[in-house]
């Protein structure tokens, strides 16, 4: 009985990989605020990252997209991640972080042909409209993180200080993505102000083309 039942879990596994991608980076958020502040809290979020890196791997093998690209940007984005903790050296962790801005990216692109390559809804490609939201928003956050490394003071914010912490910044792009706003976080320089403007652009675009035809999909279906 055991088996088996393992055996069905790994099946419904493979048949939803969106599904542990979205609720990885669902955990991943109300992770950071316990352990962003330790040096041992960092490390295992460091390690929590590189497993959702890996998620988001699995998850492009279900795209049209080739996974070459994907695994271009991943394997690199660990090796400079991993040699910027080790040596403490800002730059590695820098572009890290730009390479992990561009995986985001293209995987979140990737889930965005799977969903838009038939017209049959599936449960999976509905778990894929959750994890394509967070891949943007993540991506931004990286985005935001270059954009003040290498622009410093480019965002102001309540906590002060010329730099945002990551925290502060996925909330900030988790607010313009969904278009609520709702932040405490002000970009100032003109290129972070161009980059909330793409983000602002993208949040817009993709309800309106691929979450409202995954709707009228669904609604299709059921008359």
């Amino acid at each position: 009985m055991p088996v088996a039942m393992t055996t069905r879990w790994l099946a419904i596994a493979r048949r939803h990989p969106s599904a542990w991608l979205l609720g990885a980076q669902l955990l991943a958020v109300l992770l950071y605020p316990a352990l962003d502040d330790t040096a041992a809290g960092r490390a295992a979020l460091g390690m929590f990252g590189m497993a959702v890196l890996g998620l988001a791997l699995w998850v492009v093998q279900r795209s049209p997209l080739g996974t070459w690209l994907a695994l271009v940007l991943a394997i690199p984005s660990v090796v400079f991640s991993l040699a910027g903790a080790l040596l403490d050296r800002t730059a590695l962790l820098t572009t890290a972080q730009l390479l992990e801005s561009l995986l985001y990216f293209y995987t979140a692109g990737a889930l965005i042909a799977y969903m838009l390559q038939d017209h049959k809804v599936t449960r999976d490609e509905l778990f894929a409209a959750g994890a394509t939201f967070t891949l943007l928003a993540w991506a931004f956050a990286f985005t935001f993180a270059v954009c003040q490394q290498w622009y410093p003071g480019s965002f102001q914010g309540t906590g002060g200080g010329a730099q945002r912490s990551w925290m502060e910044l996925l909330y900030l792009s988790f607010s313009l993505l969904s278009g609520v706003g709702l932040s405490d976080v002000v970009p100032v320089h003109p290129q972070a102000r161009a980059l909330v403007m793409l983000e602002q652009f993208s949040g817009v675009m993709y309800v309106a083309l691929v979450v409202s035809r995954l709707v009228g999909l669904t609604m299709l279906r059921r008359m």
